[in-house]
């Protein structure tokens, strides 16, 4: 049974964080909401109670029930953690005089395990808008900076840590250590899980769970389907059944090229030409939210007709990912909206099979840290996110295939250059998007009137903030001389310098 730490979930935008930095201690964690408690058994070893936006001091603040885990379990309240349990066990909270928030130097007063190896002082990260004013009568303070006396405390009882500062964010030097000293050295986590582990634990258990019978996956050339597939493949062989169904959406050459790439990974691959009547369901849709619902419909409608061809099945396999599980259960009680790419747009119910998700323990760049492990090809693992919708939602216009055909070129060529230039691998995300207005233009001697292309590219750790990317100004021009005289239909490239937020990376 694979030891792990339970996060408890109070609602804050670092949640997550705290989580990813965890699993860089090789170490396998949980995010649940505060209000949703698992069965708490011999395998979890520690607790982290996350920061929150309320305050401890409303009425309407998430309480829970501290009886369960101090003295239980080795305990951490980071920020809101840490104010509700000095709260409830006798001690005082208070809104602070101002807002803590920003980098804070942190001087270490007394011996504690949570502190061993730091330095003091020490940058940490603070937000909060209350504070601690007076500790329980059984707690010790640790450490404080000049605002905050009581920037971090113990309980003198049990193996109960409290600090009012984040120590999940880079802007906190040494917190990754602090997270190590909690998880390691108190918990007693063996850092023992890893890529190949998991690997081995998740084929030996999809080969119990699943044991004879057929697999149904839909592949999208994209990471996590295509690492989902690997493992399938490993536990069922020839029992998994894949199909690589053609939206007409894709980019230049993709359908092919992925074909041939899962080829080479011996997969049972069905690739399926249905981007007539993708095209034809597009036919006059100008709202995006339109477009998408007309591409899920169809491609429900492709999908299960290929999956009747495959007699026996009992499973669809799905390439779900932990960001997706989390996401799909707020703080305040499960989400009444899953997104769509959680129940691939209802494809289990309609087709009345079992859904298996071999990632949906993982990060996205765990998948890819498994995906390497499983020999994944690099040019499948190292591709950069791509919209569901394909690149009807880069078309900011109706779909017609003669768009569709500019798009793909001029993406190709956008990709192609980076790659040539070593970008490709320093950008999160790259694409090109064509923008519903026509320019007047010169090539050659003749007056031209066509289409504009958009460039976006940015950075990003997980897709939820976005920096655009500051590629060289000779590597765009390249890019833009390529384009226009070598894309039919295309006389002016513009770049994208917007960061999210408050923009959004894609354009639709």
């Amino acid at each position: 049974m694979q030891e792990q730490i339970l996060i408890l979930d109070f609602g804050s935008q670092y949640t997550q964080l705290i989580a990813r930095r965890v699993r860089e201690l090789n170490v396998y964690c949980e995010i649940h909401p505060y209000n949703h408690l698992p069965d708490i058994g011999p395998e979890t070893k520690g607790v982290i109670f996350s920061g929150s936006p309320a305050s401890v001091r409303d009425s309407e603040a998430p309480q829970i029930d501290l009886n369960k885990f101090i003295g239980q379990l080795p305990l951490l309240g980071v920020c809101y953690g840490a104010q509700y349990i000095a709260q409830k066990m006798g001690g005082n909270v208070a809104a602070s005089d101002h807002r803590e928030y920003g980098r804070a130097m942190l001087n270490i007063q007394t011996d504690c395990r949570l502190m061993e190896g730091l330095n003091s002082p020490t940058q940490v990260w603070m937000s909060h808008a209350d504070t601690i004013t007076e500790l329980p009568q059984n707690a010790v303070a640790v450490a404080g900076t000049d605002s905050i006396p009581y920037a971090a405390y113990r309980l003198n009882d049990s193996e109960t840590y409290c600090i009012q500062f984040h120590p999940e964010v880079t802007h906190s030097l040494e917190g990754l250590q602090l997270l190590k000293n909690f998880v390691v050295n108190i918990c007693g986590c063996k850092q023992d899980w890893n890529p190949m582990n998991f690997i081995h634990e998740t084929v030996e258990s999809l080969k119990v769970k699943i044991g004879d019978d057929k697999v149904i996956l839909g592949l999208s050339g994209g990471v996590d389907s295509s690492v989902a597939a690997g493992l399938l493949h490993q536990a069922i062989g020839k029992n998994l059944h894949c199909i690589f169904i053609d939206n007409g959406l894709l980019r230049h050459n993709e359908f092919e090229e992925v074909l041939e790439a899962y080829k080479h990974m011996d997969l049972n691959v069905v690739g399926v030409d249905a981007s007539t009547r993708f095209y034809e369901a597009l036919n006059g849709l100008y709202d995006p939210e339109a477009k998408r619902k007309a591409i899920g419909r169809v491609f429900v409608e492709v999908f299960d007709e290929e999956s009747h061809k495959i007699e026996g099945a009992k499973w669809l396999a799905q390439g779900t990912i932990y960001p997706d599980v989390i996401e799909s259960v707020s703080v305040k009680g499960p989400s009444a909206t899953i997104k769509s790419h959680h129940n691939v747009g209802g494809l289990p119910e309609k087709m009345h099979l079992k859904v298996v998700e071999p990632l949906r323990s993982l990060f996205k760049d765990e998948v890819r840290r498994v995906g390497a492990a499983l020999e994944i090809p690099e040019n499948i693992l190292k591709r950069h996110p791509f919209p569901g919708p394909g690149l009807a939602i880069r078309i900011i216009d109706d779909i017609t295939p003669e768009k569709v055909r500019i798009l793909q070129q001029a993406d190709a060529i956008y990709i192609n250059t980076l790659r040539e230039h070593g970008w490709y691998d320093k950008i999160w995300q790259a694409g090109a998007i064509f923008l519903p207005v026509k320019s007047v233009g010169v090539i050659g001697d003749e007056r031209t009137y066509e289409y504009v292309i958009a460039l976006r590219a940015v950075t990003s750790s997980d897709g939820m903030t976005a920096d655009w990317v500051h590629i060289p100004y000779e590597i765009l021009a390249e890019i833009s001389n390529k384009i226009i005289n070598r894309v039919k239909g295309i006389n002016r490239v513009v770049y994208d310098i917007s960061s999210k937020p408050p923009a959004t990376i894609e354009w639709e």
